[in-house]
């Protein structure tokens, strides 16, 4: 998905699933939501959070009012109102989110304590590596010197 094809003002229902899928993915990656993540405390209702907040913000863009809104993604004028108004962790997320976007286009970056064990990961197999091609060329003078 390209910067270029995400609408900050959606004009239909497709345009408003582009801006709510961006907006998402956006929280879904941010080192802040993989931090909240790691507490088991409210974390099957978290993601449940980030997509109201990101539907509500998406539908809020596109000119909905309040009660178009709860009708569609089932929840109270109430819950909206303190997503949209950042009063919520997961309305601050989103909105950091879609200021992102408007600034910088999509990016989506992997939290760094990912990026660490993707590194802790390269490392454990940059040592298999080097430990298999030693073992060949060990091989290889064997079957040389024959």
């Amino acid at each position: 998905m390209s910067s270029e094809e995400i609408p900050l003002k959606p004009l239909g229902k497709e345009d408003i699933r582009k801006l709510e899928s961006a907006l998402l993915t956006m929280v879904l990656f941010s080192r802040e939501t993989f931090e909240e993540l790691q507490n088991p405390h409210g974390r099957l209702t978290w993601v449940d959070s980030l997509y109201t907040a990101a539907a509500a913000l998406a539908r809020s863009k596109a000119g909905m009012s309040l009660s178009q809104i709860a009708d569609e993604i089932g929840v109270t004028e109430a819950t909206l109102r303190r997503h949209l108004r950042g009063e919520t962790k997961a309305g601050q997320l989103v909105l950091k989110a879609y200021e992102r976007l408007s600034k910088e286009g999509f990016k989506v970056e992997l939290p760094i304590a990912v990026s660490a064990m993707q590194s802790e990961e390269l490392t454990r197999l940059r040592e298999k590596l080097s430990k298999v091609r030693d073992l060949l060329k060990q091989a290889m003078d064997e079957l040389s010197a024959i």
